[in-house]
């Protein structure tokens, strides 16, 4: 008999799925639920039903509108026990139940006798129920038992009525604010938590008066507040004026004081609590972090974890923008390597490699190689992310860093973690020069053995990219070729299209590479065959060794200019006929997504999202409408037309968007219109543009819109010629007028007389970012080299204070209008620097490359290097004046 005992205990899988509820059914417990309607109520058994209601609400099942009101109704019999236990079942069943009004006057008296008992049990729990069940007419009339509740000597009884407070004042905050004497007199209590829910509802009241809130801070960090768990609310809502107090007021900052002194605090919750504060307080100097730095040294060292991780986290953020304000913490980290806790090893280790100096390098690869096989690979992620840092600030080491990540890319683990270690290693590769032959091999080596298709086919496209500039191309071959013969198809496929590109490169390895693309037009797949057709065709010279031409080399290394979701729409509305298809007619220029597709179904769209009446807004199309016209068809190849912009707000009478078509030496408003008045025709509609703003522009062409029916939206057109090569820019002035004509309802027919009117339109701009084109390239770092030094402009400039970086950098990509490439617009939270890169095509189909290098000083100034690469040194000079005139 005792080993089947031993295998039961044994079987953790099944002990960790037991429940008592495990297949209990709805309908079974509301049987069970009579049980409340027995003469002889039995406490144990009914808690037991209510457990199970309780179970069931929680788990999502719903009640009807029946089955919930006779539960309700039975519920309300159990008041006349008086078992405690039971009592507090049925206080939680009827919170849960959440009876309508009609049936909230069955229990109402229950529970305000309750609420009046001398058992603090019962008004506690009755003044929780009553709040939460109860509207604001049956408010009033407990708000009196209320406020007497805050102030009631049993803390359980005060925390009751406060806690209930904060939660009526989302419903009912007239009523609530009325208690605001009795609140204050509660933040004095003795109580903790009666002191804490006092405050918190304190504050709630006054929160939307920043100099009550303000006063509230400044007589409470006097020494009134004794529990500790208010001290950390107080230190937070400290914090929240010092926050909001940042930009009105110089000199030291207000309460520094107050959270350097609860530093010294007796709990260690409000120790940590203000440590964690002056972290965080923006543009925090070295002066100031010290103090809070060294109690955090402290509970590093600490026999409790939880202090352990909240310290260790803490310095691991503020070793982002500080780091040399953490180092002191180093040797305490450093035996935190080994701690128990991976969360708390992981933490210590990305912040040491944070932190750490070259010398230590070499000591910490050692400590976290016996560690990583110990964690998790979310953990192992965040360690591979602070290494490439490290390797980044640290090039001379690349040799033990890389190595280190080629280890791990050999053991096991999960996608996300490979993709991490794969393009960390990508990204030195291309940061640091050194790095490139080592790196490359350590990638050859992974395809090896790599289960990742993904993996394997990006590894690949950098090979074809990077190798044939090595000093030794043909050792990576045999790597290349290895992948034809072992992996699948889509490996295949990208292993041949690397072959072609050594070949193209590398003229002496030609022959070789022809030999081995020939072995591969046997391929069972179609496009593993049809890639290697295509390339063996390209290369040319059959084999020799020869020169590859530029036109190939473009083919292969060039980049594709035009967006492939553009390219995708033009291929399938291309119609086959003797005239083939021609790639320039597709558009360059990134679409988003039209504004009536977001639009809710079953709503008509007006104003942006309003349909046109001719064709739909892509280039070609608009272009066919423009040319159409007679007044515009000699303006020539149309260069970009804008999204729509609103000059109404919505739901007004009339909805009003209009585009900007950009031309070589005009600019046409097409004023996209909407009569949203049924019992109104408008005639001879024409927008009147005031262009006193706009100095370059003068007008030449309109074309008035000749009748507008409700709900049928019709353009009316102003054209404007503006200097050629020269990016104008000015605000126009639009009001639409027009003649009203009144509609019968009855038969839909207007009058035959109508009367002049004019609405007024929001101002129009022409910005700089309109004469450029978002353009994006598939391979920034090439596109760049390809144009070289000599069609560069480089300078610097300040843009000044700003929140963060990430406002700098979005401002300057709306100011460009260009493309952000390779994902650069994001910045990493907390980022003292970054880089962005941007693409485009300026007016007359000049192509723009831009690199952005920003950084943000302690006074959040922030500085930008701008370079910009351009065979035209006009359009080079002209981004340079935009950003500094923007």
């Amino acid at each position: 008999m005792a080993q089947p005992l031993v295998k039961k205990d044994d079987d953790h899988d099944d002990e960790a799925e037991y429940s008592p509820f495990l297949g209990i059914e709805k309908g079974a417990v509301l049987q069970e639920a009579r049980v409340f309607n027995d003469p002889q109520l039995d406490p144990r058994r009914c808690s037991q039903v209510i457990t199970k209601l309780l179970y069931l609400l929680n788990q999502g099942d719903s009640f009807t509108k029946t089955e919930a009101t006779e539960v309700f109704f039975s519920v309300t019999k159990l008041f006349q026990s008086k078992d405690f236990g039971l009592r507090r079942m049925v206080y939680l069943i009827i919170k849960e139940l959440s009876p309508s009004a009609d049936e909230v006057i069955i229990v109402t008296s229950s529970l305000m006798k309750d609420m009046n008992s001398k058992t603090d049990m019962y008004r506690a729990n009755a003044i929780r129920v009553l709040c939460r069940i109860t509207d604001g007419t049956l408010l009033t009339q407990i708000e009196r038992y209320l406020k007497q509740a805050i102030v009631d000597k049993n803390p359980v009884v005060a925390s009751a009525a406060l806690v209930s407070g904060i939660h009526l004042l989302q419903t009912n905050p007239e009523i609530v604010k009325r208690w605001s004497n009795e609140v204050q007199e509660a933040v004095q209590s003795r109580a903790a938590l009666v002191q804490f829910h006092a405050l918190a509802l304190l504050q709630q009241i006054r929160q939307n008066d920043r100099l009550a809130v303000s006063k509230l801070v400044t007589s409470l960090t006097r020494g009134t507040v004794r529990s500790p768990l208010a001290q950390c609310l107080l230190i937070r809502y400290a914090t929240q004026v010092i926050r909001e107090s940042a930009n009105t007021q110089t000199g030291d900052r207000p309460f520094y004081d107050f959270l350097e002194s609860c530093l010294r605090h007796k709990a260690e919750m409000v120790i940590f609590e203000a440590a964690r504060a002056i972290t965080e307080l923006s543009g925090v100097t070295n002066r100031e972090l010290t103090p809070a730095i060294t109690v955090l040294q402290l509970f590093l060292s600490s026999s409790k974890p939880v202090l352990r991780f909240a310290a260790v986290r803490t310095l691991n953020k503020v070793a982002m923008t500080h780091p040399m304000a953490v180092t002191n913490c180093n040797i305490d980290m450093e035996s935190l390597i080994s701690d128990h806790n991976r969360s708390i090893a992981t933490l210590a280790i990305t912040t040491l490699l944070k932190t750490g100096n070259e010398s230590s390098v070499d000591r910490l690869m050692k400590q976290i190689t016996n560690f990583m096989s110990d964690i998790a690979d979310e953990f192992k992620i965040v360690v591979v992310e602070a290494i490439r840092s490290l390797c980044l600030k640290f090039p001379l080491k690349y040799r033990s860093l890389m190595n280190f990540l080629s280890n791990i890319l050999r053991e096991e683990g999960g996608f996300e973690y490979k993709k991490a270690i794969v393009d960390s290693i990508v990204i030195l590769i291309r940061d640091i020069p050194e790095a490139k032959e080592s790196g490359l091999l350590h990638l050859c080596e992974f395809i090896e053995d790599c289960e990742f298709t993904y993996l394997s086919t990006q590894i690949l496209h950098f090979l074809g990219i990077e190798g044939p500039k090595t000093t030794d191309p043909s050792k990576y071959i045999r790597y290349i070729y290895n992948r034809v013969h072992l992996e699948n198809a889509t490996v295949r496929a990208a292993a041949v299209s690397t072959l072609a590109k050594f070949g193209a490169m590398v003229d002496a390895l030609k022959p070789r590479i022809f030999v081995l693309l020939r072995r591969c037009i046997f391929d069972s797949d179609d496009e593993v065959r049809d890639r290697t057709t295509l390339y063996l065709s390209t290369l040319g010279g059959d084999g020799e060794v020869v020169e590859t031409d530029g036109d190939t080399k473009t083919f292969l290394f060039g980049d594709l200019d035009i967006p492939l979701v553009n390219l995708e729409t033009s291929l399938k509305n291309y119609e086959p006929s003797e005239e083939p298809f021609d790639i320039d007619s597709v558009p360059k220029e990134v679409k988003s997504q039209p504004l009536a597709e977001k639009k809710a179904p079953g709503k008509k769209p007006t104003g942006l999202g309003a349909p046109l009446a001719g064709p739909p807004s892509t280039a070609d199309a608009y272009e066919r409408l423009l040319s159409s016209i007679p007044e515009f068809s000699d303006f020539g190849k149309l260069f970009k037309s804008s999204a729509p912009v609103e000059l109404t707000e919505a739901e007004t009478e009339y909805a009003v968007n209009v585009v900007k078509h950009i031309f070589d030496r005009h600019v046409v408003f097409q004023y996209n219109c909407t009569n949203t008045i049924p019992e109104q025709l408008l005639e001879n509609v024409s927008v009147i543009v005031d262009s006193s703003e706009a100095d370059n522009f003068a007008e030449v062409a309109s074309k008035p819109l000749r009748s507008l029916p409700y709900d049928t939206p019709g353009q009316t057109f102003v054209a404007f010629e503006k200097p050629e090569g020269i990016t104008a820019v000015g605000k126009f002035s639009n009001t639409l007028r027009f003649i009203v004509k009144e509609v019968d309802p009855t038969t839909g027919e207007a009058e035959d007389d109508g009367v002049e009117d004019e609405y007024q339109l929001e101002d129009l701009e022409v910005v700089a970012a309109d004469y450029m084109m978002k353009v994006g390239v598939s391979n920034f770092r090439n596109a760049w080299e390809s144009m070289g030094d000599d069609f560069e402009h480089v300078d610097e400039y300040g843009l000044g204070p700003r929140e963060n970086l990430a406002e700098a950098v979005i401002a300057v990509i709306n100011l460009l209008g260009m493309q952000p490439c390779e994902g650069t617009e994001v910045v990493a939270t907390n980022s003292r620097s970054h880089t962005c890169l941007l693409s485009g095509v300026f007016l007359g189909n000049v192509r723009v490359l831009v690199r952005l290098q920003f950084g943000i000083h302690g006074s959040r100034d922030v500085a930008m290097k701008l370079a910009v690469r351009s065979e035209d040194e006009a359009v080079r000079d002209t981004i340079h004046e935009i950003v500094s005139s923007g």
